[in-house]
């Protein structure tokens, strides 16, 4: 989750290694530090890719996958969220 003490770590880690993260309980608002990532904000460095966090330049493979989900029922994303990320509803009503 993104109040987690190691979460830049375990992002880092991630798209180093190419593996997927999963962000739980995503409010209405994220942290500025993924804007970057949601942007794909990649610059190639010599045979592989780089992506600029806050002020750390950090590894990037391009299989790295970041899922976002949420526990509110109607959530208002921002524009410019929807817009750099795919939202899909899953809710079920009955």
């Amino acid at each position: 989750s993104l109040t987690d003490k190691k979460f830049r770590t375990q992002l880092e880690d991630a798209m180093a290694f190419g593996q997927p993260l999963l962000l739980e309980n995503v409010e209405e608002t994220l942290d500025p530090v993924l804007d970057p990532v949601l942007d794909k904000l990649v610059q190639r460095s010599g045979r592989g890719f780089k992506i600029v966090l806050a002020d750390k330049e950090c590894e990037y493979i391009p299989s790295f996958r970041m899922y976002l989900t949420s526990k509110l029922s109607n959530p208002h994303f921002a524009p410019e969220l929807c817009a750099q990320a795919t939202v899909i509803n899953f809710t079920v009503t009955m």
